[in-house]
């Protein structure tokens, strides 16, 4: 045997001890959200709206020039994932940056002035342009709020809706505790990861970054104008370690994008005055229609992401085709509530639930996670002592549960019937909502639509 031969019969074994020495990459991809990447979009399009009625921005032209350049550089990487993203500067000395979904991204003077070079401030701008791309804002959204939103969502496409006015009622705003823009660690440690990534795409070193955020952290103490960025962004542990892993599995190359205007940029906004506090407007309330009246006997089908059913034909679907979940209703079952945003009633929402571990799905246990999170998001759910009832669905096991709320309908408790499924794409549930004292006018539709059900495999 040739020399050349020897190896070539070793070669599988040295790959896997080098990849048991070196390690594996992780792979980094957006997480469980009902939201579609659409939604994000538009989610970002009118919060961005809102904030620049709030916060005085920079219009120095040589400021946002350069931001911009940093900004497109980054953002023209793959791993950002072409959203439209946008970069401006908002004139606060707080040390603080903030990206919206769908990529409006926004940095404080502050945090500029506090920069001691270039990569460290595209590092942060990174940073946020990950959060962007791996949807962590209204991921979080999804998971805290798993039975409101199908019926919020929907409520937004009813005549061009606005999504904040719909998500205004659980609360999900733009203020330091929003879901949308306070992040878990295991969220900080991705978007630094990818972050990283991006950062060297485009020329810019990645171990500024990681230095950046632990010199803020270790001068956080003494820095009250740090708080809120520590606050909204926790730190995952011995970020500079992180970031030198990762880099070792990109390729070697010059970090040569830093521009070197930094200090002329940091001078310019040392001559700008502060704002004055902004001050914001109070909505006005809406009262809620009343509940639906008959069903049409006749349906249609729908198609969803590897489910299909019946349903009847003068209700309407609401959601888009790229998302986890669909609301099936007539018009006037989605109601207008007293905050201005909208509710199911009457009708039907579906989607999938994951557990936070990686395990396989199981049907009780995931159930009870289920009924636990819809309990977390809504006060007013409550779960009656009677026991859960088996039944086939699509000719799966399923779970049937009665649970009773308070219904948007003033005065009225509702009846929301729980069907959970175990799927491989996720625990899949329904749930068929209606009046208690309009329920049984639809019981028949409701089981009607339950035997049509099929999985795609």
């Amino acid at each position: 045997m040739t020399t050349s031969g020897r190896f070539w019969r070793w070669a599988p074994v040295l790959l896997l001890f080098a990849g048991l020495a070196f390690g594996q990459q992780r792979e980094l991809k957006p997480g469980f959200n009902l939201f579609s990447k659409n939604q994000d979009i538009q989610l970002g399009k009118e919060a961005s709206a809102q904030i620049e009625k709030e916060v005085r921005l920079v219009q120095d032209r040589s400021v946002n020039e350069y931001v911009q350049r940093i900004g497109r550089r980054l953002a023209s990487q793959p791993e950002a994932d072409q959203y439209p993203y946008t970069f401006k500067v908002v004139l606060d000395e707080n040390i603080n940056a903030f990206a919206l979904p769908g990529g409006p991204t926004y940095m404080h003077t502050g945090l500029i002035m506090a920069a001691e070079n270039e990569s460290q401030l595209a590092g942060v701008v990174a940073h946020e342009i990950a959060h962007v791309a791996l949807r962590h804002g209204t991921n979080q959204a999804s998971k805290a709020n798993l039975i409101q939103l199908p019926a919020l969502l929907a409520g937004a496409l009813v005549g061009g809706g606005s999504l904040m006015s719909q998500l205004a009622q659980l609360g999900i705003g733009l203020g330091a505790n929003s879901v949308l823009l306070k992040f878990s660690r295991n969220a900080e440690r991705d978007a630094d990861l990818l972050g990283t990534r991006i950062m060297a795409g485009a020329g810019y070193n990645p171990i500024e970054m990681a230095r950046f955020f632990e010199k803020l952290e270790a001068e956080g103490g003494s820095r009250s104008n740090f708080l809120q960025f520590l606050s909204s962004h926790p730190n995952p542990g011995n970020r500079t370690k992180s970031v030198e892993e990762e880099i070792q599995y990109l390729p070697r190359q010059r970090y040569d994008a830093d521009s070197g205007q930094l200090p002329q940029i940091q001078r310019t906004l040392a001559g700008i005055r502060p704002p004055e506090p902004a001050k914001k407007d109070a909505s006005s309330a809406v009262t809620p229609a009343s509940p639906a009246g008959s069903v049409s006997s006749r349906l249609r089908h729908y198609q969803g992401r590897e489910f299909s059913l019946s349903y009847p034909a003068d209700w309407e679907t609401y959601g888009y085709q790229d998302s986890a979940m669909v609301t099936i209703a007539p018009p006037e079952g989605l109601v207008k509530t007293p905050q201005g945003g909208t509710a199911i009633g009457f009708g039907v929402m579906m989607s999938y639930y994951f557990s936070q571990d990686d395990r396989r799905v199981d049907l009780n246990r995931d159930t009870q996670r289920l009924i636990a999170e819809l309990q977390r998001s809504n006060p007013t759910l409550r779960v009656p002592r009677q026991r859960s009832r088996r039944i086939t669905v699509g000719r799966q096991p399923a779970l049937v549960h009665t649970l009773n709320s308070d219904s948007p309908y003033s005065g009225q408790t509702e009846i929301d019937m729980l069907v959970t499924v175990a799927r491989p794409e996720g625990l899949f549930y329904m749930v068929f909502v209606a009046p208690q004292d309009h329920y049984r006018n639809v019981q028949s539709t409701f089981e009607l639509m339950l035997q049509s059900v099929q999985f795609s495999n």
